[in-house]
């Protein structure tokens, strides 16, 4: 068991379930990126560049897809409480499974891009 799966492991019932769909999301939709615990929360880098994070709070899953993958969805995250670059999704509401695979994808869209340019830049 490794550590993400551990933290997911320390809690029960309904978000436990929530934080395992999360975590088959980011999985799913970002099959290469590596995996750490960061900030005490399950963490996800690809090119070495944060990716996303997320992580269970009393009320909610708190989701971490850094201020542009916010940006990039602002209306349909307009509906939850936000800070700059997370998102709540509180635990009386369903989750949003294709929002935030969405936003996983577009996260891995921009680190890719942004890794291409780097290495265009180099040559």
């Amino acid at each position: 068991m490794n550590e993400i799966e551990m933290y997911i492991g320390s809690f029960t019932g309904e978000v436990q379930e929530r934080l395992k769909t999360v975590y088959s999301i980011v999985r799913e939709k970002a099959p290469g990126a590596d995996e750490s615990m960061n900030y005490g929360m399950p963490a996800f880098k690809t090119h070495g560049r944060p990716l996303v994070y997320f992580a269970a709070f009393t009320n909610h899953i708190g989701f971490y897809a850094t201020p542009s993958g916010h940006a990039e969805f602002a209306a349909e995250l307009s509906q939850y409480k936000q800070g700059k670059g997370s998102v709540q999704f509180p635990h009386d509401q369903p989750l949003p499974a294709d929002l935030i695979a969405r936003m996983v994808e577009f996260r891995v869209w921009e680190n890719d891009e942004k890794a291409a340019a780097k290495r265009k830049k180099g040559k």
